[in-house]
């Protein structure tokens, strides 16, 4: 805590939302009692696969043998991004998709973090005649970090899908309740994950469009979190093509594609929209570091960034997604649980039907077994109605070894097989 006077918007971004409150918690218990006593299922941190970092040095040692590496680091940039990188963009894009894509469509940010603060502050919040204008979460569970994007708390809001239910396999999916939906008048901006952080949740194209013709009636710029989509990191296993009908702003994070630490944010959309996010950037931090934008402009433009998420972070995740699913099919007693479908992403989801106590104590009961995961309830920003099953689930990391998986599963299945037992 502050010993100095913090403003409203400070106590606000003074707090831990949503999942990092939690991942305090795991990084202090690493810490104390060391890393190889615990199986650590929780990490939202890709791998560093080595076909990857390779990929990253070969390109990083051409920038440092150029005449483009002064220019780069040493000089102040455009607040829309670094231009190569924007061409890039656009060029790819409109090979790959068919679009015909302008510079003034493209907007470079520091990670995709960064991009839905702006978004929802600059479209969501207070109006200037008092009216407050909302980010809305179509379907939850959702990306914990949308919890805090927004300087005002009452702004966010999320609903409470249906769910679709395979008993007899075991599985299940979150489906958007389009009745209960609601983009109206005092909407003033739309964000999801599409493949979903954390449950791999696909929206269909249809429920896609359906969202963007509701917002599109009110003026609503909606953004698509591809942090996990085509085209890379390709995390997707099930067919995914990104949507650009208006108001979507597709956004893309090099995060999953080996990049996390140099904090790159793409969006595409409606030219208005990026002007009004690049002012907010340029406010904010003038532009994004241009070290990472240059070393991205040429693994985009020579077509291996694509290639090496197609072929190597692709197939390795859904691998990992598939030995989980294996094993908890062999292990888990008969009792009411549910894995949410893998269609993406580097995470599964576990939901445990009457789960005769919390998803926070089920943690503590695994850690105190030596396997770290995370707490589902974190994933529900906006949520207003209280709902039993947002404290029924866990997301389990596809990040650890294939050995720690089996035996991370193991533990998971005996604990469930105790809880339940004791009814």
């Amino acid at each position: 805590m502050s010993k100095y006077k913090l403003s409203q918007i400070g106590e606000r971004m003074n707090k831990l939302t949503g999942v990092r409150a939690i991942m305090k918690d795991i990084m202090e218990t690493l810490r104390g009692s060391g890393a190889k006593d615990f199986i650590n299922l929780s990490p939202g941190n890709p791998l560093i696969l080595p076909q990857v970092e390779q990929l990253w040095r070969d390109i990083t040692n051409e920038l440092l043998n150029s005449k483009e590496y002064g220019g780069v680091v040493c000089r102040y940039g455009a607040s829309q991004g670094y231009e190569p990188l924007i061409e890039a963009v656009v060029e790819d894009f409109n090979t790959r998709y068919g679009l015909k894509l302008t510079s003034r469509n493209i907007l470079i940010t520091p990670g995709s973090q960064a991009l839905y603060f702006y978004a929802s502050n600059a479209f969501g919040g207070v109006t200037g005649d008092g009216q407050l204008r909302k980010t809305v979460l179509p379907l939850c569970p959702d990306y914990t970090g949308y919890g805090g994007v927004s300087l005002n708390p009452d702004a966010v809001v999320s609903f409470r899908p249906h769910l679709e239910i395979d008993s007899q396999k075991h599985r299940f999916k979150y489906r958007l309740n389009l009745d209960t939906l609601k983009i109206e008048n005092d909407t003033g901006c739309v964000i999801f994950s599409r493949p979903c952080n954390p449950t791999g949740n696909v929206l269909t194209d249809d429920e896609v469009r359906e969202i963007a013709r509701r917002a599109k009636a009110v003026n609503a710029p909606v953004f698509v979190d591809a942090a996990y989509g085509p085209p890379f990191p390709s995390l997707n296993f099930t067919p995914l093509q990104p949507i650009f009908d208006e108001p979507i702003v597709h956004c893309m994070s090099l995060s999953k594609a080996g990049l996390p630490g140099e904090r790159i944010g793409i969006a595409v959309g409606d030219p208005s929209i990026m002007e009004a996010l690049e002012c907010f950037q340029s406010n904010a931090c003038i532009h994004s570091p241009r070290y990472g934008q240059a070393v991205l402009a040429r693994a985009i433009k020579s077509g291996q960034l694509v290639n090496i998420s197609e072929e190597v972070i692709r197939p390795f995740y859904r691998k990992k997604i598939e030995l989980l699913e294996e094993r908890f099919d062999a292990l888990m007693p008969s009792v009411p649980w549910y894995l949410h479908r893998g269609e993406g992403a580097i995470f599964a989801w576990l939901w445990l039907d009457k789960l005769p106590i919390t998803d926070t104590e089920l943690y503590q009961k695994l850690k105190a077994k030596g396997v770290l995961v995370v707490p589902g309830s974190s994933f529900f920003p906006g949520l207003r109605d209280p709902w039993e099953h947002t404290k029924q689930c866990i997301r389990i990391s596809l990040t650890a070894s294939e050995a720690e998986l089996a035996k991370g599963v193991e533990v998971i299945s005996g604990t469930v097989r105790e809880l339940y037992r004791d009814i």
